[in-house]
């Protein structure tokens, strides 16, 4: 039994110097939080818009436009699109009576009641999927654009990824 405990604890370890060896590395790439002055990664062909953390910890993004994007859409719609994303992730973290009687009764049932019915925040991501979507069918691939879902990377950025398209510079 000592000896399964041994073993338990140096994967354990070198589990956790692994991670941190992955990431001293993505940092030391410049793959770490940008300054609160520029709110947006560029990688190749993909804009990444940050989280704003200016209120707290719900999730919020940035509503400027990022410089990579100025010529491709219009800034009025991007920031449009990025506020009715930032209402959505509001209204799925918003508490009402009906969110803690969901708790109460996951509770009560032993979280069982979760196999048979979604969360109110379950619910609402479903709806931001749809919004993406339609967004993207709409606005942004016929611009040559891409918005990828928030929860595809984690609810930490909006990834915007630009199509290479014939006659574009």
């Amino acid at each position: 039994m000592i000896a399964i405990n041994q073993m338990y604890r140096s994967l354990q370890l070198e589990l956790i110097n692994g991670l941190w060896n992955l990431y001293r590395r993505i940092m030391s790439q410049g793959g770490g939080t940008p300054s609160a002055g520029n709110p947006t990664i560029l990688h190749g062909g993909k804009v990444f818009i940050q989280r704003d953390y200016s209120d707290g910890t719900s999730v919020k993004f940035h509503t400027r436009l990022p410089p990579e994007l100025e010529g491709m859409i219009e800034r009025h719609v991007f920031e449009a699109t990025i506020n009715r994303l930032n209402e959505f992730y509001a209204e799925a973290e918003e508490g009402s009576c009906s969110t803690y009687c969901e708790g109460c009764i996951g509770c009560i049932t032993a979280y069982l009641i979760y196999m048979c019915s979604e969360t109110h925040y379950e619910k609402t991501l479903r709806k931001i999927s749809k919004f993406v979507a339609s967004q993207n069918e709409r606005i942004y691939n016929p611009k040559g654009l891409q918005l990828i879902d928030p929860t595809f990377r984690g609810l930490r950025v909006i990834e915007i990824t630009i199509f290479d398209r014939p006659g574009r510079t």
